[in-house]
């Protein structure tokens, strides 16, 4: 039997609710991220605030998402496909939260940075800023479109993060050893390196759900392996 109308138009409304609040929390983590390493490469720490200001809004965001999606879940009881994109969202804005704690954290340590002279070492960070946030965005953009083929390449990404990671880090190291006297300098640095890579961690975990979420798949904990 056909459910009646009205049931169907009251489901596809809060599940479009839903995903709005999702692509807002998208966008406003997206412009933390963008605040907070823009804030360090420019040594502005008014943009460096505004990317910790934002992290409030961001957790309320997530907090109404789940809110939301519980109860679609107890009000509908969907099934399916339907079950799968509320679960997803719910999960996606975890991972949000998770990048713009991220943001946090690289706005703090921009901060410290920004009180004492530049070092061209922070050159290092850029290979990685563009590869993560490019992954952060692509992630979502995969989710937002149901783009399963873009989400699948997440993870080949994601490695390649992770060996530019390893290579900042063995560069800083060595500046350590040459120059001591900036020893908590190349530490905030290794620091932001890190955090850039904890971005690409969860950007693939949002595109293991798009891939969940349009085509049923559970693709975590695969081995990665590489193309021919």
């Amino acid at each position: 039997m056909t459910p009646p109308r009205h049931i169907l138009g009251t489901f596809d409304e809060a599940l479009s609710t839903l995903r709005n609040n999702v692509l807002m929390m998208a966008s406003l983590t997206t412009r933390s991220l963008d605040h907070a390493l823009n804030g360090l490469q420019q040594r502005d720490d008014d943009l460096c605030a505004t990317a910790i200001a934002d992290d409030e809004e961001i957790d309320q965001l997530e907090k109404q998402v789940d809110k939301d999606g519980i109860e679609l879940l107890l009000r509908f009881q969907p099934v399916a496909s339907d079950l799968r994109r509320v679960v997803s969202a719910m999960k996606l804005c975890s991972n949000l939260e998770r990048i713009a704690d991220q943001a946090v954290n690289v706005a703090r340590k921009a901060r410290k940075l920004n009180r004492h002279p530049v070092l061209p070492e922070v050159e290092v960070i850029n290979p990685m800023r563009d590869h993560a946030v490019q992954m952060f965005k692509d992630s979502v953009d995969a989710y937002m479109q149901e783009d399963v083929d873009l989400a699948r390449g997440l993870k080949a990404r994601d490695k390649a993060l992770d060996e530019l990671n390893g290579a900042a880090s063995r560069r800083l190291i060595e500046r350590m050893a040459q120059d001591p006297e900036q020893l908590r300098g190349y530490l905030n640095l290794m620091f932001i390196a890190r955090h850039l890579e904890r971005v690409g961690d969860h950007a693939t975990n949002i595109a293991e759900d798009a891939v969940y979420a349009a085509a049923a798949e559970d693709i975590r904990h695969q081995p990665f392996v590489p193309q021919p």
